[in-house]
């Protein structure tokens, strides 16, 4: 079973039960996660640079938090599902 990056209208956990990593809905879960971990790079240098600007305001920084919270959450989605593939 393969912890997909994301999650079902409910907000529970969707899952992919196949033998076939090159299965069309396989490579589009790896396709997913791979612009949810670019994605949270970008964030990150976005959040970095808020948090070394002293003029930045108190919107600045909740947004930088909220959008590196977000991407913290499908970076560590990514990583259960990537350590649950090797089990």
């Amino acid at each position: 079973m393969r912890l997909l990056p994301w999650t079902g209208v409910d907000g529970k956990p969707c899952y992919l039960s196949t033998d076939d990593p090159g299965s069309l809905l396989s490579r589009l879960a790896d396709d997913v996660e791979a612009a949810q971990l670019a994605s949270a790079e970008t964030v990150l240098v976005g959040a970095r640079a808020v948090l070394h600007d002293p003029k930045a305001g108190e919107r600045a920084v909740r947004f930088a938090l909220t959008r590196a919270v977000e991407s913290l959450g499908d970076v560590l989605r990514v990583a259960v599902s990537r350590s649950s593939d090797t089990r």
